[in-house]
């Protein structure tokens, strides 16, 4: 009993953290400032994505997540995906919106760097060039055979993290690693608990995204309970916490040359 005690102590702690640290991370950006509604809500580019004309001549596959909209998005987190192959001047996006149902994967449904209802995305993935250009191919198959098109629940999944998660196992050269608080990028059917990771560098074993445990090489070591994550990246050193993220090194991709 005094082991499961110090358990359930240090669980709270961390939820606690994590949550602590989340609020005033919101506090901070700003985010959902009071008074404004999602019809309101700021959706410009966030200026991150690569001019796609001034760069036109390559491939590039890109990977934004931002907090989710409103109280949410303290506990959560919305991802999406971006790409366009040599020779276009305009990015396709891909990710799963909700409220669309019953056709929750949308095309282009905003900005490929957009706010998302005034939260900031911040990279995740990015890849130009001869990789980039192998994956995209990759990528559509993914897309077309995500297995939930019509399904969506915001806890514990299938959502917009369980769509991500399914094309990084998928495209493991997309190298994502979602953070811990991507709430639903564990959720497995019942038919498959134990495959792949979601950055399909490591393996997974996962009772619908309820209770499982994640070891890869972006991943680290990760364990799930009721929907949260928490545990250690080795890869760049730091704690995955619930809520808000993870504290330690920074995980984003190192900046690209400005330069076509």
């Amino acid at each position: 009993m005094r082991i499961l005690r110090r358990l359930g102590l240090t669980l709270l702690v961390i939820l606690g953290s994590g949550l602590g640290l989340s609020l005033a991370r919101a506090a901070l950006d700003g985010e959902a400032p009071p008074g404004r509604g999602w019809a309101s809500a700021p959706r410009h580019s966030a200026g991150i994505a690569p001019d796609p004309e001034r760069f036109g001549a390559q491939a590039i596959v890109q990977v934004y997540a931002a907090p989710t909209y409103g109280w949410r998005g303290i506990v959560a987190t919305h991802p999406w995906l971006i790409y366009k192959r040599a020779g276009e001047t305009a990015y396709t996006r891909y990710d799963v919106v909700g409220w669309r149902s019953p056709d929750v994967v949308q095309r282009n449904y905003a900005l490929p760097d957009g706010l998302w209802f005034g939260a900031q995305p911040r990279l995740l993935a990015t890849h130009r060039g001869a990789a980039a250009a192998a994956m995209i191919p990759q990528i559509e198959a993914a897309i077309a055979s995500y297995p939930f098109p019509h399904e969506y629940r915001a806890w514990p999944g299938p959502n917009s993290n369980t769509f991500l998660a399914h094309i990084g196992r998928e495209v493991p050269a997309l190298r994502l690693d979602l953070p811990a608080n991507a709430v639903g990028k564990d959720y497995r059917p019942l038919t498959q608990p134990v495959g792949l990771s979601s950055s399909g560098t490591g393996v997974q074993a996962s009772l619908l995204g309820l209770l499982g445990i994640n070891i890869g090489l972006e991943e680290g070591l990760e364990f799930n309970i009721l929907g949260l994550d928490f545990g250690i990246d080795l890869n760049r050193p730091a704690l995955r916490l619930p809520f808000i993220g993870r504290i330690g090194m920074s995980d984003s991709p190192a900046p690209e040359p400005d330069t076509p």
